[in-house]
C-alpha cells in the first residue's frame, strides 16, 4: 500500500483572529467573539484570553469573571466567510482532495505529489506562508499517514504549529496521550474507560479488543481499539460543494495605481475561471472585494447576463466595478488599496440546461479558449502559458 500523506490544516482561533486582523487596536489583547447578553456564550477566544482559562462555548458571564479585561466583539459572519473562502481556495491549489470539517479546518491528501510539490514539510510550510500572506491569518498543520493522527498533530503544537508524524512514529506519538483524544470519546465514555483503569490511548491499545466490544458494543469497541493502535483507513473525501470560488491578495505596500490593481485582478480572474472549469461550473455573479489602507472594506457585485466560466468576462465585469470606486493617492489612506480580490458566486452546473442568448457563439468561444489554456497549463504548469502583462521584463 502506498504511503499516505494527509494534512490537517486548522486556522488558529479563527473568529477572534479575523477580528484582530481587521482591527489592529485589538491585537495582543484578550478578545472574545460572541454575545454580550445575559445568556451570551463565547464563540471564539483569542489566545490572549485563553491564558485565563477561557474557551469557546463557555458562558460569557463566566468568561468575563475569569478575564475581566476581555473585549467582547459581535460576530461578523460575512468577513469570516470571506476568509474561509480564501483559505479553501489556497488548499485546493495543492490537491483536489480537500475535505472541509468546518469553515476553518480541512484535511488535504497530498499523497504522491512529492515530485510536483516537494516534501510534505515543504507543502505545509508553503500553505502556512500563503495563509499568512494572502488571508492574514495563522494556520497550524499536522501531517500523518491517517486523518485521526493528522488532526491531533495539528492541535498538539498550536498556535502556529507544524507537527509531522511518520509511519513508524504513530504509536509512540499516540500512546502517552489521554483517552479523550480518541474520536468518539466524550465525557461519558471517558468516565467509563477510567472505571476500567484505562487513562491513556496506550492503555486502550493494550486492552483486549473483545472486552472493549462487550463494554461499548462491537462498532464502538472495535473503533476505539483500531484508533488506539494507529489504524484509520478513512480516505480524504474531496469535492465539497462550493458556495463561492475566489482569490484575493494583500499587497506588500498600499496601491493607488489602477493599472497595477487591474493587472492583479486579471490574474485572479484567470485563477477563478480555471477553478470554475475544473469543477464544471459557471457563475452568475462576479464579486469584487477591496480593502483600503485604512481597513475599510468595500464589496461590489454584478449579476451577469449569462452565467460564465470565462475569465475574460469576469475580468471585464470586476474592472467596471473597480472603476466606480474612489482610488486616489490624494485621498491618503482612504484612497489607497491594501487588498483586492475576485470571487464567483451563484454557481450552476456548466453542462446543465440553459437559455441560449443572442451572443451564444461569442460566449462559447471564450469558454473554449479557457479549456485550451487549462490543458496547456495542466501539461506544462502555470509557466507554460503566461499573459504578457504578467511577465517581468528581462534585465
Amino acid at each position: 500500500m502506498a504511503l499516505r500523506h494527509i494534512l490537517h490544516v486548522d486556522l488558529d482561533a479563527f473568529f477572534a483572529s479575523v477580528e484582530q486582523r481587521d482591527n489592529p487596536e485589538l491585537r495582543g489583547l484578550p478578545v472574545l467573539v460572541g454575545g454580550s447578553g445575559g445568556r451570551g456564550v463565547v464563540a471564539a477566544a483569542s489566545y490572549e484570553a485563553r491564558t485565563f482559562g477561557v474557551h469557546s462555548a463557555m458562558p460569557m458571564s463566566e468568561a468575563l469573571r475569569r478575564c475581566p479585561k476581555a473585549i467582547i466583539v459581535s460576530p461578523t459572519m460575512g468577513r469570516y466567510q470571506e476568509a474561509s473562502t480564501a483559505f479553501f481556495s489556497i488548499l485546493e491549489d495543492f490537491s483536489p482532495l480537500v475535505e472541509g470539517l468546518s469553515v476553518d479546518e480541512a484535511f488535504v491528501d497530498i499523497s504522491g505529489t512529492e515530485r510536483l510539490l516537494g516534501s510534505p514539510r515543504d507543502v505545509a510550510r508553503e500553505i502556512k506562508r500563503r495563509v499568512a500572506s494572502e488571508v492574514g491569518l495563522i494556520a497550524s498543520v499536522g501531517i500523518a499517514p491517517t486523518k485521526f493522527v493528522a488532526k491531533i498533530a495539528s492541535d498538539i503544537r498550536k498556535p502556529d504549529g507544524l507537527c509531522i508524524i511518520g509511519p513508524t512514529e504513530v504509536l509512540a506519538f499516540l500512546h502517552p496521550l489521554p483517552v479523550k483524544r480518541l474520536w468518539g470519546v466524550g465525557a461519558v465514555a471517558q468516565e467509563k474507560l477510567a472505571g476500567m483503569g484505562l487513562h491513556t490511548i496506550g492503555d486502550v491499545a493494550n486492552y483486549p479488543q473483545n472486552i472493549l466490544e462487550k463494554k461499548f458494543g462491537v462498532a464502538q469497541g472495535s473503533h476505539l481499539y483500531a484508533l488506539a493502535n494507529g489504524h484509520d483507513s478513512r480516505s480524504v473525501t474531496g469535492g465539497h460543494e462550493a458556495v463561492s470560488i475566489g482569490h484575493e491578495q494583500t499587497f506588500s505596500s498600499d496601491q493607488s495605481d489602477i493599472a497595477f490593481i487591474e493587472n492583479v485582478l486579471l490574474g485572479q480572474c484567470d485563477k477563478v475561471g480555471r477553478r470554475l472549469r475544473r469543477h464544471d461550473l459557471r457563475a452568475r455573479t462576479a464579486v469584487l472585494k477591496i480593502k483600503y489602507a485604512d481597513f475599510k472594506r468595500v464589496t461590489r457585485r454584478q449579476t451577469l447576463d449569462d452565467p460564465t466560466s470565462d475569465s475574460q468576462v469576469l475580468f471585464q465585469t470586476v474592472r467596471t466595478l473597480l472603476r466606480s470606486l474612489p482610488i486616489d493617492s490624494n485621498r491618503g489612506r482612504a484612497g489607497r488599496v491594501r487588498l483586492c480580490g475576485v470571487s464567483a458566486a451563484n454557481m450552476e452546473n456548466r453542462h446543465g440546461p440553459r437559455q441560449l442568448g443572442f451572443h451564444e457563439e461569442e460566449r462559447a468561444k471564450g469558454e473554449r479558449l479557457g479549456d485550451v489554456m487549462d490543458k496547456i497549463k495542466d501539461r506544462f504548469g502555470d509557466l507554460g502559458l503566461t499573459r504578457a502583462s504578467h511577465t517581468k521584463p528581462r534585465d
